[in-house]
């Protein structure tokens, strides 16, 4: 069951973070689940570097958009998207 939620989350977290970005039209649900799950274990990587400890559920949420929209910046600087 965790799984299933995780990929939820992990979808509408990439589907929020390709509509910021502008490459909504381009990722499928399957690329959007991906950068969701890849790009919330980005940003709580790089919160725990920062020594950011997000508390609450806003800031969980605000720290996994933000690091899939940091990963969508880094696929499109290595023109990985336009294979997608």
């Amino acid at each position: 069951m965790n799984w299933l939620i995780s990929i939820v989350i992990g979808g509408v977290i990439g589907w929020i973070a390709s509509i910021i970005m502008k490459t909504n039209a381009q990722m499928g649900w399957l690329a959007n689940i991906v950068v969701g799950i890849v790009g919330s274990l980005l940003g709580f990587w790089i919160a725990g570097v920062l020594g950011i400890v997000p508390a609450g559920g806003i800031l969980r949420f605000v720290i996994s958009v933000g690091g899939a929209v940091l990963l969508i910046f880094l696929l499109q600087k290595f023109d990985v998207l336009r294979k997608m």
